[in-house]
């Protein structure tokens, strides 16, 4: 039986001239989300993103077999 995960970030849009401050500010805490879960033997299988406001919310799915 397969065992699925979901995570949820949030991150908010700022005042500033750096169009990709998102990507940039949020890098290292998905690459970290990315490394506990392997960890634990999950794998990646599916991400999703969408914008509310100034919020970006992103979503990372997880599954281990």
């Amino acid at each position: 039986m397969k065992d699925y995960k979901v995570e949820s970030l949030i991150y908010y849009s700022k005042l500033t001239t750096d169009t990709k401050h998102i990507v940039k500010s949020s890098k290292k805490e998905i690459q970290e989300k990315l490394d506990d879960y392997s960890k634990d033997g999950y794998k990646l299988t599916s991400t999703d993103a969408t914008s509310f406001g100034s919020a970006v919310y992103i979503y990372l799915y997880f599954e281990k077999i």
